[in-house]
Order: structure tokens, then sequence, then C-alpha cells
């Protein structure tokens, strides 16, 4: 038996490869580019050799800030050839906390894209004389040279094809994730081998997931859902992944009729702009098998606007801590249940409990535990809050949840958003997903403001048609909700703040309307 075929932890192309040689695995949309599972597994040889070459070896830190593109999937399989970790990084991140993740990753190299040159630049300055390797469509070696690195191309092209073959573990990180980061600079958080190769045997498992599937990606790729809700699970079974620089809602829908896509995995603001946009009724949809929404509550409208296009959509569950692929829908669910997030996949255990722990009745609202070989391994050089998160067995999601009687999960919003008003807890993802159904408004949050009557009472903070008063919504909502829940203030704003990856940025929205004025 060869040295490369020893073991087939981490060698994920390779592997693939020898499956499926001449199947599509990769397409870039960008450029028009296809690659088979052969030419990705010679890419990521190649790309290993490189990054070998400049120091990165087995334990090693690869940090990369990037937007989606072939070269990020070469790194993540270069990157478990040689037991090395990579740290994809939010080009989007404001300059401190860009310097401040960096710092913590403490990088053997980094990567990073030409276009994104003041990213480049910062990080270039901001670590301890790392290798810099540069990426980009058109030659970048002027950038490189500008940084003191080299083009990641170049690199490949003269590294020695002989390169140390380590042995991996499935117990060896391979991912460094940071969370969304609604507060404070993102935690970075330690997925492993193991814990990759589990979300994806549960996501073909639950999701039914062939080589005969595609899908074009939405989620960014410095982000858990770039890699863990559909692109390795594709990898692992022979399928087609397509991958853009930018997420456009016309494209998107353009991409979907011409690959025939098969899955569809966004977060709800995507789906919804690819359900209002110009092109949505004439656009083929009839080759997906499936679509999912993730990162948050997606409103009945929504959902209905692709039921009505004959779209089996329901909401999915995650975080990067675990999995992030859950929970499933069974089949020929009832449409009754698409408020919730479906019941556990296979690997995963799921309850819910209470302020002491202990497991609630179905029915009654409590925290959000989960325990799966996908849970990550903790927090970079975070050890309180990896005890916090990850500690007695179960990962604490920090989410509210309820189970029925039939055993479907119901996500009720974050624990540390809940609030008390006149002695009654308020869930404001309930009290959001009645605002919602309001013709008048896209999009809303809900957040507790102090009152000298009940303590706490909602501002309902909203998008859309600034005619609707709070009287006539308290109208619409008598029936729907409590008194106690509904809103007693109502703001209307052009747009909401985003963090991570078109995910409304409630922390924002919390510190600026949360006050008594």
């Amino acid at each position: 038996m060869s040295e490369r075929a020893s073991g087939w932890t981490g060698d994920w192309s390779g592997r693939r490869a020898s499956l499926s040689p001449n199947r599509v695995g990769l397409v870039d949309t960008t450029t028009a580019t296809e690659y088979t599972y052969a030419e990705l597994d010679e890419r990521a040889e190649r790309t290993a050799a490189a990054l070998a070459e400049v120091g990165v070896g087995s334990g090693d830190r690869l940090l990369v800030v990037s937007r989606n593109r072939p070269a990020l999937i070469d790194l993540f399989f270069a990157t478990g050839k040689l037991g090395a970790v990579l740290a994809p990084v939010s080009h989007r991140l404001a300059p401190p906390e860009l310097r401040e993740l960096a710092a913590r990753v403490d990088p053997a190299a980094i990567v990073a894209e030409a276009a994104l040159d003041d990213c480049l630049d910062l990080l270039a300055r901001a670590t301890d004389d790392p290798a810099v390797l540069v990426v980009g469509d058109d030659d970048c070696t002027g950038t490189a040279a500008s940084v003191g690195g080299t083009s990641l191309d170049a690199a490949r092209a003269t590294a020695p094809a002989d390169r140390p073959r380590p042995s991996v573990e499935r117990s060896d990180p391979h991912l460094l994730l940071h969370t969304g980061g609604s507060t404070g600079t993102p935690k970075e958080t330690i997925v492993s081998h193991r814990a990759i190769y589990w979300n994806s045997m549960t996501t073909i498992a639950a999701w039914g997931i062939t080589g005969d599937d595609t899908t074009p990606m939405t989620f960014p790729m410095f982000h858990t859902g770039g890699w863990n809700v559909l692109t390795v699970p594709l990898f692992h079974v022979g399928g087609t992944v397509l991958v853009a620089r930018e997420f456009d809602p016309g494209e998107m829908l353009r991409l979907i009729a011409d690959s025939e896509a098969t899955v569809l995995v966004a977060v709800p603001a995507v789906l919804r702009m690819m359900a209002t946009h110009d092109r949505w009724a004439q656009t083929d949809l009839s080759s997906l098998r499936f679509a999912k929404s993730g990162g948050g509550p997606c409103r009945r409208g929504v959902l209905e606007a692709w039921w009505d296009r004959g779209v089996d959509l329901s909401q999915g569950y995650g975080l990067t801590e675990c999995g992030p692929n859950n929970f499933a829908m069974p089949d020929d669910w009832p449409r009754e249940k698409a408020d919730s997030v479906g019941v556990p996949g296979p690997h995963v255990t799921a309850r819910v409990v209470s302020e002491d722990g202990t497991p609630v009745s179905a029915g009654e609202v409590g925290e959000l535990e989960l325990s799966s070989p996908a849970a990550a391994d903790g927090y970079l050089d975070a050890p309180a809050e990896s005890e916090a998160t990850f500690g007695g067995g179960w990962v604490s999601t920090g989410d509210l949840a309820r189970v029925d009687a039939d055993g479907y999960y119901y996500i009720e919003g974050r624990k540390k958003n809940m609030y008390v008003s006149g002695g009654e807890n308020v869930y404001p993802a309930e009290v959001e997903d009645a605002l919602t159904d309001h013709p008048a408004i896209e999009e809303a949050i809900v957040v507790g403001i102090p009152d000298e009557t009940w303590g706490t009472v909602g501002r309902a903070v909203v998008t859309g048609d600034e005619s609707l008063t709070l009287a006539a919504l308290d109208e619409f909502l008598d029936g729907r909700l409590a008194g106690f829940k509904r809103p007693k203030r109502l703001t209307f704003v052009d747009e909401f703040p985003h963090s991570g990856p078109s995910k409304i940025d409630r922390a924002s929205i919390e510190s600026r309307f949360g006050g008594a004025g």
C-alpha cells in the first residue's frame, strides 16, 4: 500500500477522485470554468506542495481572506492533505476585528484575494511575518509583490512535487470558523475532521443527498454554511457545487435553471430577494428537489411563495458550534409544521431544558441543547467560553425552543432576547412572525424597552409601508397575539444593518432602539 493510500482522513479530493475522476465537482460561474474531481485533486496536490514550501505543515494555521472562488476549495483540500488548519476570515470585518482575529489565529501563512487589497495590506502588516500568497482571477503578481508575497499560481507552478504526507487523525482540527460576532470580535470555533465528517454523514442520510445533486452556493466560505451545509456533503458523494464571487438574486435564479440545480439552501433574506425578483415568475424551478432556509426564522410569506412554485421549502437549524445540519423534515411533512425545523437527524440528539438543566415537558419553552459527533471542540484560546458552551457533554445553543407531541422542534429565538412584560415571558420570534403577516411589513425585529407600568414592553422596528399606524397594527394583531405580546411602539427604518451572510444585526438594532425613547 502506498504512503498516500495508507489513510483517508483529510484526503477528501484524493478519495473522491479515485471513485469519480471525470465527474464535475466544481463550477466557477464567474469565469465559466468547470473542474472535474481529478482536476480538483491535482490542483490540491500542487497547492499542498506550495503551502509546504512556504512552511505550512501539520497543525499549522492558514489564514484566508477571499470571496468564494476555486482557490478556497483548493486550500480546503490541500490543508486536509497536510494536516494543517484552514482559517477563512470575513473580508467584511472592520479593520480592528480583522487585526484581532489575525493575531488570534497566529497563522504560518496568509492567502488573500488581490481584489481585497485593503484587507491584504492590513493582514500583511498585522501578523508576525508569515508567508503571503495572493489569488485572483487575473495576474496578481504585482499585488503580491507590493506586500512582499507571491501569487499562489506561481507558487504552485514552482513547488517540488515531493511534499510531506503526514498522518492525519480524525480528532485533528481542520477548520477554524468564526461565529457571527453580533457583539465584540467573533470567536474562532475549532472544527475537527471528525466533526466535518459526521455533519456530512448526517446531511447525506437525512436530506437524501446524492452524487447527482447540484447546488449553487449562496453562503460565503468564511461561514460554516459555505463549507458544512452543502459543499463538503456534496463533495463527499460526488455532487457538483457552483461558486461565484458575488451574490445576485437574478443571477442565482438563472443558475438554478441553467444548471438544473437540485438542492438550494439560503438565508431567509436571500430567498425573499429571489422570490421578489423580476425573473421569479419566468424562472424554471422544476429541477429543485427541495430548498431549505437557515440562519434565522423564515416568514410564512416567503415559504408560501416557494411552495406556490412547487418547491418543497422548509426551515433548518444549525450553528457553527454544532453541525450545522441538525434537523430534517420527515417525508411528506404536513404544512402546519412549517414553523418548525423538523426532527433531529441521524447522529443528533436534541433536548430542551430549563434553567437548571432539567428537560422540560412537550410544549414548554427552554434552551435547546444538542449532542452530536459533529460538535466542535471548543473556541480557540477561550477556555471559559468553551466550558460554558461545550461543557457537560451537550452543546448549549443559547436558543430557546420547544418540542411538540410529534417530536417537531420549534425555535423561539435567542435566550438573551427574551424579555418579561408584566410577569409574562415574551419571545420576539413569535411576535416577529405575526408582524410580518401584515402586508405593510417586510421585515421586523422586536426589542424590549423600559415601561413604568409593565417593566418592559416591545418596540417593533420594521421595514415597509410607513403609513401603517400602531393602532392599525394592534387591531391586526388582536386575536393573533395576547395583549402583553403586542408591541407598544412602532418604528420604521429604511433598511436593517446586517452581520454575517445576509443576517440582520439584531444587536445593533437593540443598541439603537432598545432605550426608552
